[in-house]
């Protein structure tokens, strides 16, 4: 199984980030995901290229500042999927971390490429509403 991590500090307060992180069916940090539904605990969603996804939200804690969820429908053959997305304020700032388990390993790259696109266009909408 790979593992994936994505860190870094973003020169903004938590709270906004989690504005943004923690509405889970927001979607204008997500490259190619034009709108997101949610029924219960699961998010569904179409990705341009890849086709329908569905999650599991297994945690959206406010105030720990987590977001963890699973992919348990995708159009191929992933085996196991878990991300957490965890904010911590240092300061004005926030330590940004992103971690996600995949397997197979062949997806790893991917994933770790569309993770940096997001991250990126977080950083875009972060810019812009703050």
């Amino acid at each position: 199984m790979a593992r994936i991590v994505l860190e870094e500090k973003l020169p903004y307060p938590t709270d906004s980030v989690w504005a943004i992180i923690g509405n889970i069916t927001r979607c204008d940090w997500v490259p190619a995901v034009d709108s997101i539904s949610l029924t219960d605990d699961i998010r569904s969603f179409t990705m341009a290229g890849i086709g329908e996804v569905q999650e599991k939200i297994i945690a959206c804690d406010n105030k720990a500042k987590l977001l963890q969820y699973s992919a348990i429908k995708t159009p191929s053959n992933v085996e196991h999927h878990m991300a957490t997305i965890q904010l911590t304020s240092q300061g004005d700032s926030c330590s940004f971390s992103w971690t996600v388990e995949i397997k197979p390993d062949a997806y790893a790259d991917s994933i770790e490429h569309a993770m940096g696109v997001s991250l990126d266009a977080l950083k875009q909408v972060l810019a812009k509403e703050n």
